[in-house]
């Protein structure tokens, strides 16, 4: 336990500055099982000791423990949290949960037999915390941490605090809302920045190497996280990694699953599971017309993009022409909080009752349809900057 509690230290001592996400303004700390989900790279870690640094300063009664330590191997996680608690522990975070074999069963435990202990675990995002695990249901709080949005960039790379908003105030309010920032920075001076590099937080730490990290970690996810927990043979990695740069090259578009099943040499029932697996791994965006592609994942979508513009620039920097960077960023930053669909009549509907056009400085939106508009500092009636949705978290 004592080894643990020096590497516990250690870890807080060498965090140095930290970009606060607002995401820990949204978890409820109460809860005495949470999940945080998020992509290799994404900065589970840092979160979860900044929220330490932040609430339990120099308190013996706080752990964190990395779950790869070999020590893991031959120690069950309720033995350990048992110990812990009877030596005074009150919360202990757990990283990297799916290293370990058997984690929801002893999660159970800890959470029956040890209800004095909170219990803080990271996840891949792949993990199927609840779905596979009937044992969690109604017990664990499940939250996911994405990139940074362009308004946390914004934060760090200007020291300014601008707050977030609502997409109904940005909506309703959108000119009084950038002519604020405007007043303070140049928002589109950033802007192209942060769709290239800006979305992983390790741009701050080692700028020069962020598509080599990035693409490390696309890498390990497509190795490591989406074979493992879905039980997939490596010997299809190969067409795994085939289908996610087509659909960079392509994206977005309207996926032909019999042409993809054919270019990747292999079933269009595999191609349906490929698209989902890769959607929950967060490399993907998949577009429906009902807005219900988690209740129905083997509808075909009705659009394919990638999840993020950093991703794009990573894999299919021949394919990072403007229409594409605009609509992938306007789904990603505008899907963390609410429900997209495809339109007929627009680019997207948002919450079933916007309609939206995404487009340059020309954008012309008709009456009751909006328009998200790149390269415009503020807009005008329905016509609101684009950089403006990077806002809403």
């Amino acid at each position: 336990m004592d080894s643990f509690k020096v590497i516990h230290n250690s870890l807080l001592e060498d965090q140095h500055f930290v970009l606060s996400r607002e995401l820990l303004n949204q978890v409820d700390w109460s809860h005495r099982l949470i999940c945080i989900k998020g992509f290799r790279g994404v900065g589970k870690t840092s979160f979860i000791l900044d929220h330490i640094k932040k609430v339990y300063p120099g308190n013996d009664s706080v752990l964190f423990i990395n779950l790869n330590n070999f020590y893991f191997t031959k120690r069950k996680i309720y033995s350990f949290a048992d110990e812990f608690s009877k030596l005074g522990g009150k919360v202990l975070f757990l990283d990297q949960i799916q290293k370990y074999p058997d984690w929801s069963a002893e999660l159970r435990m800890c959470y029956d037999n040890i209800p004095d202990l909170k219990i803080v675990f990271t996840s891949s995002p792949v993990l199927r915390v609840i779905e596979d695990n009937p044992d969690l249901q109604g017990i664990a709080q499940i939250y996911h941490l994405e990139g940074l949005s362009f308004r946390e960039f914004l934060n760090y790379k200007t020291t300014q605090n601008f707050p977030v908003y609502k997409l109904d105030d940005v909506i309703t309010n959108h000119v009084e809302i950038s002519k604020e920032i405007v007043s303070k920075i140049k928002p589109l001076a950033y802007f192209s920045q942060y769709l290239h590099t800006g979305y992983f937080p390790y741009f701050m730490s080692d700028p020069s190497f962020f598509n080599v990290k990035l693409l490390k970690n696309i890498n390990l996810a497509l190795e490591i996280d989406v074979p493992y927990l879905n039980q997939i043979e490596l010997k299809y990695l190969s067409k795994l990694r085939k289908l996610l740069y087509i659909i960079a090259s392509q994206t977005p578009f309207t996926p032909n699953v019999s042409k993809l099943a054919a270019a990747v040499e292999t079933s269009r029932a595999t191609i349906m599971n490929y698209l989902k697996y890769l959607k929950n791994a967060r490399l993907i965006n998949l577009l429906y017309s009902n807005g219900n592609g988690d209740l129905d994942q083997m509808k075909k979508p009705d659009k394919v993009f990638m999840h993020n513009t950093n991703l794009l620039y990573a894999i299919a920097p021949d394919n990072v022409e403007n229409l594409n960077l605009r609509h992938t960023f306007f789904l990603n930053q505008v899907g963390y909080f609410y429900k997209l669909e495809s339109s007929s009549k627009a680019d997207f509907l948002v919450e079933s009752k916007y309609e939206f056009i995404v487009g340059g400085r020309k954008t012309d939106p008709a009456n009751e349809i909006f328009g998200a508009a790149d390269m415009i500092e503020t807009g005008q009636g329905n016509k609101i900057p684009l950089w403006l949705f990077g806002f809403l978290y």
